[in-house]
């Protein structure tokens, strides 16, 4: 009887023991940073925006440097372009922070209310208003990167390549330097959604439409060129084949125009586990994105 007793409380007492570690460590990496959440990145007064979906939150350093501002990564959230929340990620804004680097995480709206184009376009937006405001964070405006998981990834891969997003804001450049996609989908999807050769391949012919014309106009594989800004690319070396395959292919795009970039299989990581190992600081990712984003010059 006694033995049972032990033997319930023991795993009870290593969850205590997990949650208080990582209780301590969320702590330990908030402190050092702040938080200015749900910024309106779009006129609240204008037609079609979305008081929930059209938000981003900043995280900045508390002590930040005297003389020089910071680096900036636009995070933007994976969700198959139909779900996801800024407010999932904070742990990625706070060990952003931590590290050196002004962090926007943003909402964006979602399928079924609005289908890709929109959404890359909220993505533009939100960049550009971190062009003009990032400075009042510590920010530099001139040293602005995009990063995102999934969906996201895609997303960020797509303000990367194509500068007509921006000029339809009347930026007279694209303002992203750089783009971090980690375990990127919908790098290709008019290849993909020609093919549907996966089970339930159907389902993203609600974000995305009917029309091949538009799969091609949001997917980055068309738009790599001479000038493509540098990127550093990561899949999962067990995430879904569809994955694998666009990532191993715009890899070979990049390579053909020359484009600055590192692409790298991390062995044994699931599509999930690609963001969740975003929670440790010491991360690989984070390690090789500090050099990319040049933290600490």
């Amino acid at each position: 009887m006694i033995i049972l007793r032990l033997l319930w409380q023991i795993p009870a007492g290593l969850f205590f023991v997990l949650i208080l570690v990582l209780f301590l460590n969320e702590y330990a990496t908030a402190r050092p940073s702040r938080r200015v959440k749900d910024i309106a990145y779009a006129a609240t007064n204008t037609p079609g925006v979305d008081a929930e979906r059209h938000l981003l939150d900043v995280y900045a350093p508390r002590k930040a440097p005297a003389t020089a501002r910071m680096p900036v990564v636009v995070f933007i959230h994976g969700g198959s372009w139909n779900s996801g929340s800024k407010n999932l990620y904070s742990f990625i804004g706070r060990r952003l922070a931590k590290q050196g680097i002004v962090a926007v995480i943003i909402n964006y709206q979602l399928s079924p209310a609005v289908r890709v184009p929109a959404m890359a376009d909220d993505c533009a937006e939100a960049v550009r208003w971190t062009t003009q405001h990032i400075a009042d964070y510590g920010g530099d405006p001139n040293r602005i990167f995009v990063m995102g998981h999934s969906a996201g990834a895609g997303l960020a891969a797509l303000l990367a390549t194509d500068s007509r997003l921006f000029a339809k804001l009347g930026m007279a450049k694209n303002p992203v330097k750089g783009a971090i996609l980690d375990d990127p989908a919908g790098l290709d999807m008019f290849d993909y959604l020609t093919k549907l050769e996966y089970p339930n391949d159907q389902q993203y012919l609600i974000p995305y439409g009917k029309d091949p014309a538009v799969w091609r106009a949001v997917s980055p594989m068309y738009f790599v060129s001479d000038t493509t800004k540098p990127m550093l690319m990561y899949s999962g070396g067990r995430t879904y084949p569809s994955i694998t395959s666009s990532s191993q292919r715009f890899h070979e795009r990049l390579k053909a125009h020359n484009v600055n970039h590192d692409y790298k299989v991390l062995p044994g990581k699931k599509h999930v586990a690609m963001v969740t190992q975003l929670f440790w600081q010491h991360n690989l990712v984070y390690r090789e994105l500090l050099a990319f984003v040049g933290a600490g010059k």
